[in-house]
């Protein structure tokens, strides 16, 4: 039976026609995977006619775009035929089985609360970013949904990511690190040295903690840190990642010498820049609603928007909700740690 995905077409920073073609590439890769497209029907009709046809591909025509700069908790109130609202709407309705937007990421969030909810016994559902490393990939959360943390939080974002990781790397104990300016336990402000002291007690293959020239060694699977700092290291590693190709090229051009070391070593570049590629992992799970949902890159091309549709449909095929409910269940800490859920309210909380 094919899995289900709403894509929300209408908040990319490239356009409606690159996230067609995203839709396209995926129904080409995967034949158990069928497509609603939500966005401007004649722009979709239009980008659509350019490509092959698929039986499996859909459209829910959509009137209003929340876009990057709208406040995100105003904007599902007041865009109540907008993309991402009609996907999670729908969603709730079972109609779809996961949603996937390169567009407001507040607004997936919040749309995806007020439809779903939380997972019952998750006090803040987290965006889980994944990195490549020197042996592997590297899970962090979060990195951009809640930018006020409570210990509380970062024990669950640590749960999350987890189960995710094992059951996506298929890796049955993932190693969690806490991301901190120390490897030491006392070091780091007082969130982390508390929630140190809960990864600690946990059942987590907790390892202690990390500092951030670990991201990228590959030693750890889970990283975890509050949105605030995750977010931080995301575009850092990005901006990071463009300036080294840029530098490089600028480096290349200068010689002849450098001109003739390229044309030699031209495939291990592709490759590494392949490897480094944030559209190679599609996009990141929201992790923690009761439901599934992906943010990709506002600057996501195809390629981004259908491995983020791809992951979606493997999330649904691998039950990856139902393994968090296991692992929050099984995992024991010691010490009170529980707090009342209380619901997200203000925009301040959604980087």
């Amino acid at each position: 039976m094919a899995v289900h995905v709403a894509l929300d077409a209408m908040g990319s920073d490239r356009g409606l026609g690159e996230m067609v073609s995203g839709a396209i590439l995926a129904l080409q890769e995967s034949d158990s995977i069928e497509i609603t497209i939500l966005g401007d029907k004649d722009q979709i009709l239009a980008a659509l006619s350019r490509h092959p046809k698929f039986e499996n591909i859909h459209i829910i025509p959509t009137t209003q775009v929340i876009a990057m700069e709208d406040s995100p908790f105003e904007a599902i109130r007041r865009k109540k035929d907008s993309s991402i609202v009609v996907a999670f709407e729908k969603l709730k309705q079972g109609k779809f089985d996961a949603v996937v937007s390169p567009g407001n990421s507040g607004a997936v969030l919040a749309a995806g609360l007020k439809y779903l909810g939380r997972l019952k016994g998750i006090s803040r559902p987290g965006i889980a970013g994944l990195y490549p490393t020197m042996k592997g990939p590297v899970v962090m959360m979060d990195v951009g949904a809640n930018v006020d943390c409570r210990p509380q939080h970062l024990y669950h974002f640590g749960i999350m990511a987890s189960a995710f990781f094992s059951v996506m790397f298929d890796k049955a104990l993932p190693r969690v690190g806490l991301l901190s300016i120390g490897e030491e336990g006392g070091k780091g402000n007082s969130l982390v040295r508390k929630t140190h002291h809960l990864l600690k007690d946990s059942s987590l293959h907790f390892i202690g903690n990390v500092e951030g020239r670990d991201t990228f060694q590959g030693d750890v699977d889970v990283i975890v840190c509050d949105g605030f700092v995750g977010n931080v290291c995301l575009k850092l590693s990005e901006g990071l990642a463009e300036a080294i190709f840029s530098m490089l090229k600028d480096e290349i051009s200068k010689t002849f010498k450098a001109k003739m070391g390229y044309l030699l070593a031209r495939d291990a570049f592709a490759q590494f820049r392949k490897r480094v590629d944030y559209a190679e992992y599609g996009g990141a799970p929201l992790l923690g609603l009761n439901g599934t949902g992906i943010i990709c890159h506002g600057r996501s091309n195809a390629l981004a928007i259908k491995n983020g549709l791809l992951v979606a449909a493997e999330l649904i095929r691998k039950n990856v909700n139902d393994h968090i409910r296991h692992l929050l269940e099984v995992s024991q800490q010691t010490g009170d740690g529980s707090e009342e859920v209380r619901p997200l309210s203000q925009p301040g909380e959604i980087a």
